[in-house]
């Protein structure tokens, strides 16, 4: 190896094209057969998809709250009817599943942002609401959590925009199918 292949690699990857030319340069070294382009495509939206969350939680994580309870705190602002919504009904509208909602609503409940309620249409059922210090909280941060969506986004154009979400919508698409048929097929099988 040269001195400056050896002076390259020690550089530290400071960022995402750096870190994925390397990467791509390393299997082509190990592996020079090997199509590395669904793994680089793979951790570039990993990156990407993190990176975003990064700048986005900036807008809450100063209150104790990540992005599982923010997402959990809007879903109940814009989808819940004043008396509230059932842990499966907040499931569904968050494609979280029951323990896991559970755990978060129970955070929120310790924090005061949320509160059970006993339905009035069958005892046995428990509605989960905002307090009136959780909608304060979510009135006063979503702006700052659309103008951060909107920063993070305004390197692009409204075309380009528009294709991002187009072949975004096409792989979850595509995933989520995918992901459905391997489940029901696992079910079959035991």
């Amino acid at each position: 190896m040269t001195q400056a292949a050896i002076g390259e690699q020690d550089r530290p990857l400071k960022d995402t094209a750096n870190l994925l030319n390397r990467i791509e340069q390393d299997w082509q070294r190990v592996r020079p057969e090997l199509d590395a382009a669904p793994m680089l495509t793979g951790l570039l939206l990993d990156r990407l998809g993190n990176a975003f969350a990064r700048h986005i939680e900036q807008t809450y994580s100063d209150e104790g709250i990540n992005s599982s309870n923010w997402d959990l705190l809007l879903t109940l602002l814009r989808s819940a009817p004043p008396q509230g919504l059932t842990h499966t009904e907040l499931s569904e509208l968050t494609a979280i599943s029951g323990p896991s909602m559970t755990n978060r609503v129970t955070r929120l409940l310790d924090k005061g942002l949320v509160e059970r309620v006993v339905s009035e249409k069958d005892r046995r059922s428990a509605l989960v609401r905002l307090t009136p210090q959780g909608r304060e909280l979510v009135e006063r941060l979503l702006p700052q959590h659309i103008q951060r969506e909107q920063q993070a986004l305004s390197v692009l154009s409204d075309e380009e925009l528009t294709i991002l979400t187009g072949i975004a919508m096409k792989l979850v698409g595509h995933l989520e199918v995918g992901t459905a048929g391997q489940e029901a097929g696992a079910r079959a099988d035991t």
